[in-house]
């Protein structure tokens, strides 16, 4: 069962993904973007790391609920305000629980996605996060169910989705951007690797690296 230590350790997982990639997200963002990705998804994941670590709060709705605006407070980017959207969509999924299994984890993720998709008017195919974490969650939509209880195949099913979400954010080299500033040359940000798509990979990374450590 996931917990509010769950999500902390989790958590902490991607921020050290975050930290060790930063350079790497500056360098994707100078092509097209401000060059702050790396910067602010760092920030932004170092402190929702330490809120989470130190809180006392139990509710998972509430928890994801102020960590949402202390990772937006820290990470005041486009890239940013998106992530809020889905921890915000989450802890509305998760409102009211102290614990969660894993069936109730997935459909918070998939309201999260949906919640980012839904406030920032985008979808699959337009060169965004969104195509990363729209194929993770969907192997965990069509797995979840085959695990049937058994918390052996949870790390191998988390991991697949963070193989589906790594091919997804690859498919973004062929697309145009149509949001933000790549947009303004859409033709030209054909080729390139969309850094948020590397984000939502990392995303899943994290995830799938804190099961497979128990």
């Amino acid at each position: 069962m996931v917990t509010s230590s769950t999500i902390s350790r989790v958590v902490g997982s991607i921020s050290t993904l975050m930290t060790d990639n930063r350079e790497y997200l500056v360098s994707l963002d100078q092509v097209n973007g401000d060059g702050d990705l790396g910067i602010s998804m760092d920030d932004g994941f170092g402190a929702l790391a330490g809120y989470l670590s130190a809180a006392e709060e139990t509710d998972l709705g509430q928890l994801l609920r102020q960590g949402g605006k202390v990772f937006n407070e820290a990470a005041p980017s486009s890239l940013g305000t998106i992530l809020t959207f889905g921890l915000m969509g989450m802890a509305r999924a998760l409102k009211g629980r102290q614990e969660a299994d894993l069936p109730t984890v997935v459909e918070a993720l998939d309201a999260g996605v949906a919640n980012i998709m839904a406030k920032a008017e985008s979808g699959p195919g337009q060169k965004t996060i969104v195509d990363a974490l729209v194929p993770g969650v969907a192997v965990l939509r069509e797995g979840v169910a085959s695990t049937d209880g058994d918390r052996r195949a949870v790390p191998a099913l988390w991991r697949a989705a963070a193989e589906a979400a790594a091919q997804g954010s690859e498919s973004t080299r062929q697309m145009e951007a149509v949001h933000g500033r790549a947009a303004y040359s859409a033709s030209r940000s054909v080729g390139v690797l969309d850094g948020g798509s590397v984000v939502g990979r990392l995303i899943f990374e994290g995830i799938a690296g804190a099961c497979e450590a128990g």
